[in-house]
């Protein structure tokens, strides 16, 4: 990418230098690089690891992801290595892949997602890592990230074995109005943890960032066998389908919470073309993620990047961050 794209684009995640805004969603670009034979690396800002538990996990049986006429469900059911390959296999290669990688941790329990964060920490190169508190393929998934007290108490407690590396949380798009929860609830709980006076590179006792959102809940039945498509049942809907929702999403947790906390949020839902992106950060993201895109064309996330450049070049601003939260509002 041209030096003079590179600089329009270069974003700050939460102190962490990222050279544009496009990141590769956890899950989707395999571990670390698998990516590689059909993206440069270099032209996106962030990779995010597969999500990993402390045990190894096959995940659920076939069919576990299938194509839908807006998107895709998939049910992988946390299919990883687990922490300790994790740590010998991976953690070595992470410094040869040509551009910032994050950790993404699930886990069933407190001491699941303590263990997983603490060996992270003590992977040098890893800046960030990435609380999957939301999957909503897995049993017991979504309770961290639909109960503001749970998640906070989840947050101090990661928070607290996190000595060098950022904190950012993922939250689930079905936890709005649930009980009357809102998504700035959820937002603000993870921001500020539980109050343990444990504190991050950046000072925060809680989130340094936060993710919206993951998949939502869905469910396709063939109509011939009359049976579920999926081999877990329901699974997690992505793409264009979503991303909508997810964009309301940023925008009220940026205008509650995000903006005057300083706060930055990464854009997760649907992002197949650069006005995707942009939507994302017109309503407050400062970031934004790759998922279903990349089944779609593996190459799209440097497109999206040059497309975000050319936008940013056209309103006249000197960084594509300067858009930040500027939709004009009636």
């Amino acid at each position: 990418m041209p030096k003079a794209q590179d600089d329009i684009l270069h974003t700050d995640l939460a102190g962490m230098p990222l050279r544009n805004p496009v990141m590769l969603a956890a899950g989707t670009a395999g571990y670390l690089d698998e990516t590689a034979d059909v993206l440069d690396l270099g032209e996106v800002g962030a990779v995010v690891t597969k999500s990993i538990t402390p045990l190894p996990r096959e995940g659920n049986g076939t069919w576990r992801i299938l194509p839908g006429e807006a998107g895709m469900l998939n049910a992988i059911g946390l299919a990883n290595l687990g922490i300790d390959a994790f740590v010998r296999e991976v953690g070595p290669r992470i410094t040869s892949v040509p551009t910032r990688v994050v950790g993404s941790i699930a886990g069933y329990s407190i001491d699941d997602y303590v263990r997983v964060a603490a060996a992270m920490d003590d992977l040098e190169p890893l800046m960030a890592v990435e609380l999957n508190v939301s999957c909503p393929n897995v049993h017991g998934g979504c309770e961290f990230g639909a109960d503001p007290r749970l998640l906070a108490e989840l947050v101090g407690n990661v928070r607290g074995v996190l000595r060098h590396t950022r904190l950012f949380v993922k939250l689930s798009p079905v936890s709005v109005a649930v009980c009357g929860i809102g998504i700035a609830d959820l937002v603000r709980a993870a921001i500020e943890g539980d109050g343990r006076g444990s504190f991050g590179p950046n000072g925060r006792p809680g989130a340094d960032a936060v993710c919206l959102a993951n998949t939502t809940p869905a469910m396709a039945i063939d109509v011939e066998r009359m049976e579920p498509r999926l081999a877990n049942v329901t699974g997690g809907l992505s793409g264009p389908a979503v991303h909508p929702i997810a964009v309301k999403l940023v925008h009220e947790a940026y205008r509650k919470v995000c903006k005057g906390s300083g706060t930055p949020i990464v854009g997760i839902g649907g992002v197949m073309r650069w006005e995707h992106a942009a939507e994302f950060i017109l309503a407050g993201a400062t970031a934004v993620e790759v998922g279903t895109g990349l089944f779609a064309d593996p190459r799209s996330p440097g497109a999206i990047a040059r497309g975000l450049a050319s936008w940013a070049k056209r309103k006249g601003v000197e960084r594509v961050s300067d858009l930040i939260g500027a939709v004009k509002l009636p």
